[in-house]
């Protein structure tokens, strides 16, 4: 089973859990025990587990991306000004893997599944979510 997730963004970096909807599209696909595939559609997004408690951490991710790739001074710039999106996209990855434990997310109480956003706000966002069974 397939399911793309839409989403707005509302800044240029930002972290958006998308852990509750990931979790409707596998419990609706009715399988117990598989795979969960999360795959950020775009060329400026990715897909990161990351600490679900403490907000300062999704800070500190877009933080250290900032200081690691900062903006203006790649030469894709030179096409559209997101030299840096696509260099932060591509280091944090545009897919996760979840295990599907008897009709649950095999997340640890403190993980969630977030989009990164790079290049935002868009006002669509889009995230393929796919759940494979083993049984």
């Amino acid at each position: 089973m397939r399911n793309i997730i839409h989403l707005a963004t509302d800044a240029r970096e930002t972290l958006v859990d998308i852990t509750e909807q990931v979790r409707a599209v596998a419990k609706a696909s009715g399988v117990r025990n598989g795979l969960v595939s999360v795959y950020a559609q775009g060329a400026t997004a990715a897909i990161m587990i990351q600490e679900n408690w403490d907000e300062s951490v999704q800070t500190d991710v877009v933080n250290f991306l900032r200081q690691l790739i900062p903006k203006g001074v790649w030469l894709h710039d030179a096409q559209d000004g997101n030299g840096d999106a696509h260099l932060k996209s591509g280091l944090v990855g545009p897919s996760e893997t979840i295990p599907l434990i008897e009709g649950e997310l095999g997340l640890s109480r403190w993980q969630n599944i977030f989009v990164c956003e790079f290049d935002g706000p868009r006002q669509d966002r889009r995230v393929a979510v796919t759940v494979i069974s083993d049984d």
